[in-house]
């Protein structure tokens, strides 16, 4: 199956990979600015997570409640293998693209 990813999704992907198990709603977000400098909404973040997820791209767990939270519980995520292999193929075609371009384009 031959899944197309959204920069945006691509971006969280990347962010749980960074992340491994502590990956969650909020470090997701924080590392996503932290990285990109991208300011982005709670909600934009759980809406790709949960469409992620629909997608069999990641899958997610409750953790126990803890005391800190109000007894409120988060849901940690991972990337399935389904996950990785739509990132290494998105990633691919980026650099598939921007290769044989001039020297003005080079990143940092």
């Amino acid at each position: 199956m031959d899944i197309r990813l959204g920069e945006f999704e691509q971006l969280v992907l990347l962010a749980l990979v960074h992340l491994g198990e502590e990956a969650y709603g909020v470090a997701v977000q924080a590392e996503i600015t932290r990285r990109t400098g991208r300011q982005t909404s709670f909600g934009t973040v759980y809406t790709t997570l949960a469409r992620l997820e629909g997608k069999g791209l990641i899958s997610s767990r409750l953790a126990d409640p803890t005391p800190e939270r109000g007894g409120r519980r988060k849901r940690y995520f991972l990337v399935t293998a389904s996950g990785r292999r739509a990132l290494r193929a998105s990633l691919r075609a980026i650099r598939t693209m921007t290769r044989g371009l001039d020297a003005s384009w080079d990143t940092p």
